[in-house]
């Protein structure tokens, strides 16, 4: 198998809070980019694989060509444009926390997310690939798509990271010191629009498990082939944001919401909003926004969400919307940790009657939207006291083993 052609590693100066490729990478842009090890991240490029790596202060990046290098590596300069990385991400985030105390609330765990600036066709595919569907299953079908349809790049040898020790009571051949393991991989570039057009695409995509979403590739490809060379570039260039929108309704399987996508991920439009079950619950839970009668997703309340956010972030509101999106995605919901404090004292709980809750140890309690509603995860007994049929009133002492989330007051003790 060709193993391709790899450049030696080089480096671009990148602060983590101009950019976090852990974060960026994983939150729904791109479904390409794969983990070809710890902390390092690989995808098919046009005429290359390129691989990432990042530290606090700098970017590193390989080239691997299916031929011999070129004299010089333009690299760099892709990945300054794929990153738009000519935005200064830090003083948006300065901006969005005055305007948005909510924002700078979650901004503190989720630095450094920032839009790519993808090719407007594999973009679009990929999110008309992505109607209901999660982020796992629209990357393996994107996957699919290259290798039935893209051209060869090369292989990367993707090394995981070796098992965790077991217990000392597990026999002692099984818990031998385990190696990383090494596998070859092969990477493919993203297919053109002209090979997504013969009639028997559809069938092949239905075969590959792209279900209805095989005709709406097949029509789009057809239909986009039709226009002028670079079609999609000239709504980046040439078009308004809601000129660019309106535009892509018009190809099968985009309705308002991927059509933003593909505005804000690779047409240069940074006030898109895409509005989808995330972002609509962010708005009604963090910023009371509400409907009118409309419980569902109607036009109206799409475009009355976007302008909301609009008008609260201001031209970039597309960028800090999708910070908020990320850290609302359970992928990330380990990022909330350190935003737990530590007690140890009683907590009162109100409710209908009055509960004592008697902590036993150390209780984390994490503090969510107000000051005084907190998450209480540890074993507590309940005392309460209930009067019997005779009258007398006895305690009664229930072992809680689960999750209780509450309105509760601190008591200085």
């Amino acid at each position: 198998m060709m193993k391709g052609h790899a450049t030696a590693w080089a480096q671009l100066p990148v602060a983590l809070n101009q950019l976090c490729l852990a974060t960026v990478l994983r939150c729904g842009q791109s479904f390409r980019w794969k983990a070809s090890g710890p902390g390092e991240w690989s995808c098919g490029f046009p005429d290359r694989i390129i691989s990432l790596r990042q530290s606090d202060t700098h970017l590193h990046y390989r080239a691997t060509y299916p031929a011999t290098p070129p004299a010089k590596d333009d690299t760099e300069e892709i990945l300054k444009d794929y990153f738009n990385l000519s935005v200064d991400l830090a003083s948006l985030y300065e901006k969005w926390s005055a305007a948005d105390p909510n924002f700078k609330k979650k901004a503190g765990e989720f630095r450094g997310v920032r839009m790519l600036r993808q090719d407007p066709w594999e973009c679009l595919v990929g999110f008309i690939c992505s109607s209901n569907n999660n982020i796992s299953r629209i990357s393996q079908m994107v996957d699919k798509l290259c290798a039935t349809f893209g051209a060869p790049l090369g292989t990367i040898t993707h090394t995981s990271t070796p098992s965790p020790p077991l217990t000392s009571t597990t026999p002692s051949s099984l818990n031998a010191p385990t190696s990383p393991t090494h596998t070859p991989v092969p990477y493919f570039s993203f297919p053109s629009i002209a090979a997504l057009t013969p009639p028997t695409v559809e069938s092949t995509l239905r075969s590959l498990g792209f279900g209805y979403r095989a005709k709406y590739l097949h029509q789009t490809a057809i239909l986009l082939h039709s226009r002028p060379p670079n079609y999609l570039t000239t709504l980046r260039t040439d078009k308004t944001y809601r000129e660019a929108h309106d535009a892509l309704l018009e190809f099968s399987g985009v309705g308002p919401k991927v059509a933003d996508c593909v505005c804000l991920m690779s047409l240069d439009k940074m006030g898109a909003v895409p509005v989808d079950t995330h972002v609509w619950q962010i708005a009604t839970r963090d910023y009371k926004f509400r409907g009118g009668k409309n419980k569902s997703m109607t036009k109206a309340v799409y475009d009355a969400v976007g302008e909301h956010f609009r008008g609260l972030w201001g031209d970039e509101a597309g960028w800090a919307h999708s910070v908020l999106f990320t850290a609302d995605l359970r992928a990330f919901s380990d990022r909330l940790e350190s935003t737990k404090v530590k007690v140890k004292k009683e907590v009162k709980v109100e409710e209908e009657e009055e509960v004592k809750v008697e902590v036993k140890e150390e209780a984390e309690v994490k503090v969510e939207v107000k000051e005084e509603e907190v998450a209480l995860e540890t074993a507590v007994k309940r005392t309460t006291r209930k009067r019997a049929a005779d009258g007398v009133v006895k305690e009664a002492v229930v072992k809680v083993e689960e999750k209780v989330e509450r309105r509760v007051r601190r008591r200085r003790g």
